[in-house]
């Protein structure tokens, strides 16, 4: 069997059967930990609020929205489970072997940028729980005070840690946030609820009863609301939902996967959905105003106990999902990239030190962008190459894949194609990209597909789903059926 160095080493290679050690159980905690984190709290709960629906049309949407990645997840992860493949090896089947390293660093690149986010995210627990045991933060740089950096600074060489001990630890880790997180949210729940005594109900029942559309929302009749949440959600999971085949290619068989998808995915939207809801009441009762952070809510609440206790599950939940989307899927990526050179270790360090710039400019930088279009921007740069994997694999070649030809850069090898590029994928990617990128910043499309976006409403939060069925529609027509 040829094995090219540019397309081989040992952590791109398949995953033996007896190191399929993963189950339903781990696959939930996959899910748990991206659901869990500080980023999707603030965004459930801005949903909640921004979209002007009754809450239980809010509550519907997202778990139309767990249900649809549900299926989107179980068929990228499918190829993975059967053939023990990597995310960005498969991506050659679809666009090349040396093609795929194009869609394997987009996703490699949206993943620094989350790392980035998601870092900053974790250190604000840390920062809670040095202010709450009583250090002043002192001095000011991009934003940030002393304090805030030396919990940002901690929590990127924690995470360098856990990621050089290799996927067991991973895995371990995030069987242990994933619950105990739970533990914590519903203790949260209740500490916010004695507090706020009869007004959490009352708090509760004016989000059911609906508001003002705002954050993008505006102008947008119920059921394109309705549209831009469940759109939105699906955006906040596109990441994960194109490199599933990570996570699924450790998995025992599909059975397991799906059953873990099912509870982890749509079981925890629903269960931190509601969590989120009463929590964001509470807050507005105890409060007169809306918190969205929720470090500075328990920073309100003033109880030690309750501080040091939050702080360990924030902490927990949001280095979990760094794990989980943001450290694992641009190491393969990176080693995708260059086989020889680079390994899993590698490229994780690479991320690690892409993200901690990301993460240091994102309060006097990033932030400014707004939620819902960094949301949806990162989205519709990689929701194509999904749907040209899926219907490559699933339509045009049946779903017969040759394991071996992935690592052949033989220029008659079945995945070399043109110079080993599949335009055909290549140019379906950009066309559809460039669309679902327009759907958020209208202004870059030309006139009638411009004006069209920006009377759509709804910021953006249709892109993933735009760009994902483009993706499939174009590469189907332009690519043979037979090849």
């Amino acid at each position: 069997m040829s094995r090219s160095k540019k397309l081989y080493n040992a952590d791109l290679a398949p995953t033996p059967k007896g190191k399929k050690s993963w189950g339903w159980f781990e696959i939930f905690n996959v899910w748990a930990n991206d659901v869990q984190s500080l980023f999707g709290y603030t965004l459930a709960a801005s949903l909640f609020l921004a979209s002007g629906l009754n809450g239980w049309a809010v509550f519907l949407a997202l778990i139309l929205a767990g249900f649809f990645i549900m299926w989107l997840v179980n068929l990228s992860g499918k190829p993975s489970v059967k053939h023990g493949i990597p995310y960005p090896v498969f991506a050659r089947v679809s666009m090349g072997v040396f093609g795929a390293n194009f869609p394997a660093m987009a996703r490699g690149l949206v993943a620094m940028f989350w790392y980035g986010a998601q870092t900053y995210a974790a250190s604000t627990a840390v920062a809670l729980l040095l202010t709450a045991l009583g250090a002043k933060g002192s001095g000011e740089f991009l934003g940030m005070n002393s304090t805030m950096w030396i919990s940002f600074i901690f929590v990127s060489g924690f995470q360098i840690y856990l990621f050089w001990q290799g996927i067991d630890l991973i895995r371990r880790f995030l069987n242990f946030a994933g619950p105990a997180v739970y533990v914590v949210m519903i203790v949260l729940m209740i500490s916010i609820w004695a507090k706020a005594g009869g007004g959490l109900l009352s708090e509760v029942g004016n989000i059911f009863s609906g508001g003002t559309r705002s954050g993008g929302f505006e102008g947008l009749g119920s059921f394109g609301a309705f549209l831009a949440v469940f759109s939105i959600m699906v955006g906040y999971f596109a990441a994960v939902v194109i490199n599933f085949g990570d996570f699924a290619r450790f998995v025992k068989n599909e059975n397991e996967m799906k059953k873990g998808n099912l509870w982890g995915l749509v079981g925890n939207v629903v269960f931190f959905s509601f969590i989120t809801l009463m929590i964001t009441g509470g807050t507005i009762a105890v409060f007169g105003e809306y918190v969205a952070q929720p470090t500075d809510m328990v920073a309100k609440v003033d109880n030690m106990l309750l501080t040091l206790v939050a702080a360990f599950a924030f902490f927990a939940a949001t280095v979990g999902i760094n794990m989980v989307a943001n450290f694992i899927p641009p190491a393969y990526d990176l080693a995708n990239l260059m086989p020889s050179k680079i390994n899993f270790r590698t490229g994780g360090l690479i991320t690690a030190i892409c993200g901690f710039v990301v993460g240091g400019l994102w309060v006097s930088v990033i932030t400014q962008m707004g939620m819902f279009p960094f949301v949806n921007t990162l989205g519709a740069i990689l929701a194509p190459v999904f749907g040209i994997m899926i219907v490559d694999y699933y339509v045009i070649k049946n779903e017969k894949l040759d394991v071996n030809a992935l690592y052949n850069d033989k220029p008659k090898g079945k995945y070399h194609y043109n110079g080993g590029f599949n335009h055909k994928g290549m140019v379906a990617w950009i066309i559809s990209g460039y669309i679902a990128v327009g759907s958020v910043w209208p202004n870059i499309l030309p006139g009638g597909l411009s004006d069209f976006f920006a009377n759509l409403g709804g910021g953006g939060g249709y892109a993933w789903i735009i760009g994902a069925s483009l993706g499939a529609i174009v590469h189907y027509a332009i690519s043979n059926k037979n090849k």
